[in-house]
């Protein structure tokens, strides 16, 4: 009887405690194999859009926006006096300081992910298509 309580508690420990060394081991394995210290984790990209480039993009006032009013950065209306700037290509407006600062960290429309090509920078407006 004590024999059967003693396998009966002693197995299932033994079991997991021998699954826990096998993880351990391959954790240990898989965090050594996969370090290279001269490569760096993740290479830096600039992604976003350059002080100059931004500069080339319409800036307008809140009046003279195509489209919506909202600025879909910062979820506020765009006053009628407040600077904005217009994206090229889809014409959606922001705030200044919010599109600003969405596009020099990404090159898209925060609105219809319409991405903000080089080309869109070129004095030919025949060249920009629609989104």
């Amino acid at each position: 009887m004590q024999v059967s309580i003693f396998i009966a508690l002693f197995l299932p420990c033994a079991g997991m405690s021998a699954i826990f060394v096998v993880y351990m081991c391959l954790l240990c394995y898989s965090a050594r194999a996969g370090i290279d210290e001269a490569a760096p984790a993740k290479p830096w990209q600039k992604r976003g859009l350059s002080a100059s480039d931004l500069q080339k993009l319409a800036a307008v006032t809140g009046r003279d926006l195509v489209l919506a009013t909202d600025c879909a950065i910062c979820l506020d209306e765009i006053e009628p006096e407040q600077p904005a700037r217009m994206v090229p290509g889809c014409n959606h407006g922001f705030h200044l300081k919010c599109a600003d600062a969405w596009l020099s960290k990404n090159p898209i429309c925060p609105l219809c992910r319409a991405k903000i090509a080089p080309r869109l920078f070129d004095s030919n407006p025949s060249q920009i298509t629609q989104c």
